[in-house]
């Protein structure tokens, strides 16, 4: 048999190939539905009827393929949050729509997001120090602009890193309990989100 080919490479670049493509979007399943310790590769394999021999081209362990799946997902969120700043705005604007954006975002993919935020210690540490570097740029952004608040005098809260840790923590959490009574949109959980984030550092919305 052929050696295996690496589907996440020394950047953390996932693989292109529709049959890698396939086989994470069934291990986001699997692993929201059972865990990452519940899940076999022969159960993921047979959700797309293949052997679990076929999976092996492409990720050469479960836990490769929890890397790739946890790798796209905080990749795709820090672009979520580098994507909603608005560098040239006030620190008021910024906020609300970079927390907006991600609270949507975590509601929409709240699959996706559970299992990339809570199967996170079965990750080889390698592969774990590569994801904690993302998880820290895309704290940084947020931080930048509550830093910027209190410079601007907009925020006033007495701790920077303390209320950011807060904000990505709200965040984060979403996918713990969503969809939950009448917060099933992830619209919605954008909208409220924004307004607790600026009652948090201290701001009032814009008119």
């Amino acid at each position: 048999m052929n050696a295996p080919r690496n589907a996440v490479d020394g950047s953390g670049v996932i693989s292109g190939s529709k049959a890698a493509a396939r086989l994470r979007e069934a291990a986001v399943e699997a692993f929201a539905e059972n865990g990452y310790g519940g899940t076999t590769t022969r159960q993921i394999a047979g959700r797309l009827d293949m052997s679990p021999a076929a999976m092996y081209p492409h990720y050469r362990s479960k836990e490769e393929l929890l890397y790739a799946i946890t790798y796209e997902g905080h990749d795709l969120a820090l672009r979520v949050v580098q994507d909603a700043d608005l560098p040239d705005a006030d620190p008021t604007t910024r906020l609300t729509s970079i927390i907006g954006q991600f609270a949507a975002w975590q509601a929409e993919n709240h699959g996706r997001a559970r299992v990339i935020q809570y199967e996170l210690t079965a990750l080889a540490p390698e592969h774990y120090r590569v994801i904690t570097g993302l998880r820290r740029q895309t704290t940084q952004v947020v931080r930048d602009i509550v830093e910027a608040g209190l410079d601007s005098g907009e925020f006033t809260v007495p701790d920077a890193e303390g209320v950011t840790l807060a904000l990505m923590s709200l965040c984060v959490d979403i996918c713990r309990w969503y969809p939950s009574g009448r917060y099933n949109e992830p619209a919605t959980i954008g909208a409220l989100y924004s307004d607790l984030a600026l009652r948090l550092v201290g701001a009032l919305p814009h008119p």
